[in-house]
């Protein structure tokens, strides 16, 4: 698959996710920025950051910004290390990626001053984001199947293909 499909191919599923009305934090957002990069290798992470900066730019730019791309490059480099592994600790990878992105993210929200710089604001804010951690995980969860499913049911279509032809 070339640069300008997988672009597009990213770019849709993310617009999708992001423009539809849908529950906090309940997006393709953590499994996009895993599978892309786990299928096509770790040179595609800015391919999935200029989709992100294109849905930022309708949606509104924030001051977590970059630790929320930050996030999204730190899911990309995790998902080298699940390439070879199945389908169950792919998932376990992405799931994996929601638990950096709550860390990253939500650090950044502390750093900005929105709980202030004491202790009790850092437990405050974490404690505050976990109505959206358990969002992102589930939609993590359901993203990630349905890429793996896809991604499936494509290699196969290859794959039998490839017998018909033998």
């Amino acid at each position: 698959m070339n640069l300008t499909k997988i672009t597009i191919i990213t770019l849709l599923s993310i617009v999708l996710t992001r423009f539809i009305p849908h529950p906090p934090n309940f997006t393709s957002l953590i499994a996009i920025s895993f599978y892309i990069p786990l299928f096509f290798g770790i040179i595609y992470i800015p391919i999935v950051l200029f989709c992100f900066f294109v849905t930022d730019i309708f949606i509104g730019f924030h001051n977590v910004l970059f630790f929320t791309w930050g996030s999204v490059v730190l899911i990309g480099l995790l998902s080298k290390y699940f390439v070879s592994l199945g389908f169950k600790f792919r998932i376990l990878g992405a799931l994996s990626g929601a638990v950096l992105f709550f860390i990253v993210t939500n650090f950044g929200v502390w750093v900005t001053g929105s709980y202030g710089y004491t202790i009790s604001g850092f437990f405050t804010c974490y404690l505050l984001a976990l109505p959206f951690f358990t969002n992102t995980i589930v939609a993590t969860l359901f993203f990630s199947i349905l890429i793996e499913t896809v991604y499936n049911i494509f290699n196969l279509e290859k794959k039998l293909k490839f017998q018909k032809k033998h």
